[in-house]
Parts: structure tokens; sequence; C-alpha cells
């Protein structure tokens, strides 16, 4: 007969293996994160309702900078600081609503990845250069058409001065491009901008650069008329820009000028530039902005663009702190422009998501990879990468309520019009490494519309190249570290 004691010691035994297997058989809860709706609802009224024109935006800053009190820098030992606004600051809203708004952000976002994707397979296919010449006549510069020669036109501005006295004005700002350019007197065809165009018969130092000058064996389409170097540049959304290059002094608010910038005045220029007077170059490529003030660092932090506020664009500044997130900085032998990335893949809820790596390396032809881009809105992903990351969101989400896209880019959209906030699933980068960063819930739902549809901010491609786009990277402080070739990510920096 069994004691009291042994029974009590079984029935011990029994209940903790019971309940062991019960825990077993339950699934672990995963990694979640919040998404304001609230927030984002109201910041999709208020970007409609911004006037710049009665905003800090144009009000603060002076026609003319103080000549004496800005230092000259030679060389990169110093930092450069800019200020940095989202493009639907500059000019008051034409949209009549908010949906009509994000319409038009994708019509150029599909453009310029477009043109991105064409401007690679141009460089891996070895199309000659010789082919793409601008084209003129005595009366005036005329742009033929590029077929996929392009970069697009940008989403982030700046204002920077230009010339001796400085003039200041908006400039689009991309890490997809190369040539600095800007519109310029006399104009034979100029689109509407912010600020008087520039005049290049009022600097002092503004040089016409010959047909021998080095900077213009570098760029990809040149001409010569009567020894002076001719430009263009055009860009996937159709915009263009053709005319004169030449240098001039290039001033960063009151933080400093350089001289002899190489930069574009352009006289025939069409496009979506939204009141830009035109490009900061901040690519890899020798007309760069960075290259050409030999920067060893850049960084910037990209303002949400629906609340109206603004950030910093800051050169040899900001330093990749410890506990940043890391990833290489890649070089494509053929092509410098864009920053390519080392990324591994994705997590979901905690969870990697199962991708083969070599979906995100670029092959020996020079043919995928990924790169980081401040002009591309929704990041791009290859079609099998983009298929892993959105199924296992959707099973994670299973249920919360769906609602249908009426914008084809997204195919994964929820309803979340009843709830002020809801945990998401968590979505992370996982870069090669072994570092990653927790996206917050916004840069990856956002609102289509004002009634509250969400859609995942993500979308496939044909292409074998995938971009890291900036609905991805707003909130982050993002630093490129061009010295050590590193990429450093931190969130809540801006």
């Amino acid at each position: 007969m069994s004691s009291p004691r042994f029974l009590s010691l079984l029935s011990v035994i029994t209940v903790s293996v019971f309940l062991n297997a019960y825990s077993r058989s339950l699934p672990a809860p995963h990694e979640t994160t919040v998404l304001n709706v609230a927030s984002s609802l109201q910041q999709t009224q208020h970007i409609l309702s911004i006037d710049p024109t009665r905003s800090s935006l144009l009000t603060t800053t002076r026609p003319e900078f103080e000549p004496k009190s800005i230092p000259l820098f030679l060389n990169s030992s110093s930092p450069l600081t800019l200020q940095l606004h989202s493009r639907d600051t500059l000019l008051p809203s034409h949209h009549k609503d908010y949906k009509s708004l994000v319409l038009s952000r994708l019509d150029r976002d599909s453009s310029r990845v477009a043109g991105i994707t064409a401007k690679l397979r141009f460089s891996v296919e070895g199309i000659d250069r010789s082919d793409l010449k601008p084209v003129y006549n005595d009366e005036k510069l005329t742009s033929p058409v590029v077929s996929g020669a392009s970069q697009g036109s940008g989403e982030y501005f700046s204002r920077i001065g230009v010339g001796t006295p400085a003039k200041e004005m908006y400039m689009v700002l991309d890490t997809g491009s190369d040539v600095n350019w800007l519109q310029c007197k006399p104009c034979s065809d100029c689109y509407e901008q912010s600020d008087p165009v520039f005049d290049p018969d009022e600097s002092s130092t503004y040089k016409p650069l010959t047909c021998a000058a080095p900077q213009c064996a570098s760029l990809e389409v040149s001409a010569c008329r009567s020894n002076k170097c001719l430009y263009q540049v055009s860009y996937g959304d159709g915009s263009f820009t053709v005319g004169e290059y030449a240098t001039d002094t290039v001033t960063f608010g009151n933080s400093g000028k350089v001289n002899d910038v190489a930069l574009g005045c352009g006289h025939d220029n069409e496009g979506l530039f939204t009141g830009a007077a035109g490009l900061l170059g901040l690519g890899g490529g020798a007309l760069s902005m960075t290259n050409q003030i030999n920067a060893t660092s850049f960084s910037y932090c990209l303002v949400d663009r629906d609340s109206g506020n603004s950030s910093s664009l800051d050169f040899n500044s900001v330093q990749i702190g410890d506990g940043d997130a890391t990833a290489p900085l890649l070089k494509n032998s053929k092509i410098d422009t864009f920053y390519y990335v080392g990324l591994s893949g994705f997590s979901v809820g905690g969870e990697k998501v199962s991708i083969p790596s070599s979906v995100f390396e670029v092959d020996a032809k020079g043919a995928g990879g990924v790169i980081l881009d401040c002009g591309t809105a929704v990041s791009r992903l290859q079609k099998e990468a983009y298929d892993s990351l959105r199924d296992a969101f959707v099973k994670l989400a299973k249920d919360f309520k769906n609602a249908t896209s009426s914008i084809s880019l997204f195919d994964t959209c929820y309803d979340f019009s009843s709830m002020s906030s809801v945990k998401v699933p968590a979505v992370a980068f996982d870069f090669t490494g072994g570092k990653s960063i927790d996206l917050p819930a916004k840069n990856y739902l956002i609102p289509i519309d004002d009634a509250g549809t969400f859609c995942f901010a993500f979308a496939p491609t044909s292409s074998e190249l995938s971009i890291i786009g900036n609905v991805q990277q707003q909130g982050t402080r993002v630093t490129y570290d061009l010295e050590n070739n590193l990429i450093g990510m931190s969130a809540n920096k801006c």
C-alpha cells in the first residue's frame, strides 16, 4: 500500500509533467510594437493644411548670407551642416485629399525606381555613353529623349547658398545622383521655383568649365560648344536639366563655404522638382558634393514627410555610436553612384524570415544587391524576399480586419478606422555582421487615405536590385562613414 507521502509526490510529478507538456503546445508570443493610428491620421490632415508662406521655412532664412561670418574650408576637416526639409512643406498643397497626395508620391516613386534600375542596367550592360549627347542649336539647348538613363528627382531638400555674394535656394537632396545643378538665367525653359532663379552674371566666383576640364570628362552626358562644357541629366519621372557646366562657391548655412564646386547651370529644365532650384548630388561618384568637398562622412535624419518638421544634413560631424546598428557599406565595380548595404534579411515578430542570402548579394556582373536611397519612398524587394517578408507578417496579423487597397503597389492592407492604436508584429532589418534595427510601426504600416486604411509599405520588384527607401528610414539617423565603409543607423536621433 502506497504511503500518503509517496502519493503526494506522484501527484506533484504528474501535474508538473502535464503543465510542461501544455506549455510546449502553446505558441510563444511574438514581438510586437505599437502603431499610433490616431497620430498618423492627424498628420494626414496636417500635411494638407501647411502653408509655407506663413511658416518659418520661408521667413527665417535670409535672401543672402553674411560673407564675413562664414568660414572658408578648403578640405573636409571641418563640419558642415544644412537644414533638411520634406518636399511637401515647400509649396502649398493642391491635393483635394490625402489619398490624392499619396497617389502623387507613389507616381513619382515608381518613376524613380524605374530610373534607378535602368541606370544600373546601363552600367551592367556597358551602354556607350557617347550615344547619349545633349542636343542644341544656336537659339537654345534642348534635351533629347534618353530612354532609361535616369535616377529620379528626390523627396527631401536643403537650403544652400550659391555664388558670391551667396544666393540662398532650396535644392533637392539625392543620394542616387552625382551631378549638382541649379536653374540659371537666361531660361529658355524653367519650371516654377520658390526662390529667384540664379543669375551667374551676379556671382564674382562663377567660372564656366572648358571642354578639357577633368570635371567635364567625368560627366555621363556632355558636349562642347565654344569651348564651354555642356551637361545633361535626365530623371525617371521625365524631369531633365541641360546647360553649362561651371564652378562656383557653395555656402552651407552659417557653418562654412567651399570654393570651386562643379555644378550645372541649367538653362533648359523641366520636371517635378516642386519649387526647388536644383539638385544636390550626394552619390558616390566623382562629381557628387560629398566627393568634391572630400567628406569623410555624412549623415541625415529623414523626418516623417507628413509632420512638417525639419532635421539636418551633416558632413563630417556625426559619428557612428556604440549602440547604433551598423552594416557594411559595399561597392559595386560597375557603378559608383549608389550606396550598397550588407543586408542579410528580416525578422518579423522576433523571428528571422527564411530568405536565401544570395537574394541580397551583388553578382559577378554587378546586378542585384541592396542600396540605401533617400529619394525612393517605398522599399522595393526582389519578389522572393518580398513574398517571404509579407507572408511572415500576414501570418502574425491574421486577427486584423483586412482592407482592399485601391493602390496597385500595395497588396496587404488593413482597416484600423475603429482604433486609436494597435499592437502590430515587430519588423526589423538584419544586417550582415550580426546587427539589426527594429523599425517603428509607422515605418512599415502607412495610411493611404484619411479614413483609416493602412498598408504594408514594402513592394515587390522584378528587378534584381532591392532598395531601402525613405519610408523605412524616417525618424532614423543614417550615417555614411565613407572612411571606414560603414553605415550606421540610430532610431530617434533626429
